[in-house]
């Protein structure tokens, strides 16, 4: 083939690996005598409202609910479906990381701590806990932190399932008590609709106070309540 007619050829596109949750890791650990072992992650760290939801699941072995994923590649009825199935058969346990702890913490460090929190509240103790993401927790005993372990462990996918389902039902009731934000819809993200209800109406005490929109009403209005100085009247004699 010619150079030319080689530069003319079409590349081949980059395939990206699809990824599916396996239960491999939890096997491997049983047979090396490790059980149980539960899975844990959390929703809700982008938000400008809300608490983070965390999940930790320790799955039967004999009773995987099939269909488990990541609960972001799930529709609202596959998740809802999937939650009664693990609440069902698995060892089931979740823990709020409320507003408060998110502005005076930082919402990494409220995070990690609901996540270590769902873990100890779990019926039966893990001899190993596998997290999503890059950040091991302090919860008691072995831990392992995967990188897109959602998509990669299916017992963090089932915990992601659970901290998605409750949280979002939770914004659906902050949704009913403070008409007019759209928590219902949006679950408290900083969509367009959210922002201008925010700005429109102001904080809830469920905002983000560290988060950057809700910080800038907070300036704002600062700004606008604050007097100015003047000079004093001298009063005549």
């Amino acid at each position: 083939m010619s150079r030319t007619a080689a530069a003319k050829s079409p590349r081949l596109p980059i395939v990206e690996e699809i990824l599916r949750p396996t239960f491999r890791r939890e096997r491997r650990s049983l047979a090396r005598g490790i059980w149980p072992v539960a899975g844990c992650d959390e929703a809700g760290r982008g938000p400008l409202a809300g608490p983070v939801v965390a999940a930790a699941v320790i799955l039967d072995p004999d009773r995987v609910p099939r269909g488990l994923n990541d609960s972001k590649k799930l529709s609202h009825e596959e998740r809802e479906r999937l939650y009664e199935k693990i609440c069902a058969t698995a060892e089931v346990a979740v823990a709020f990381g409320s507003t408060d702890r998110i502005d005076r913490d930082n919402i990494l460090r409220a995070s990690l701590w609901a996540l270590a929190r769902a873990v100890r509240a779990l019926p039966v103790r893990p001899k190993l806990v596998f997290v999503d993401g890059r950040d091991r927790i302090d919860c008691g005993c072995d831990c392992e932190a995967v990188i897109s372990g959602d998509a990669r462990v299916t017992s963090i996918a089932a915990a992601s399932i659970v901290a998605k389902v409750t949280r979002d039902r939770l914004m659906l009731q902050l949704g009913a008590a403070h008409p007019g934000y759209g928590f219902e819809r949006h679950m408290g993200y900083g969509v367009p609709e959210h922002v201008h209800a925010l700005n429109r109406l102001g904080p809830t005490v469920h905002h983000r106070r560290s988060f950057a929109p809700v910080a800038a009403f907070y300036r704002a209005s600062l700004v606008e309540v604050t007097p100015v100085s003047l000079p004093l009247e001298t009063a005549e004699p």
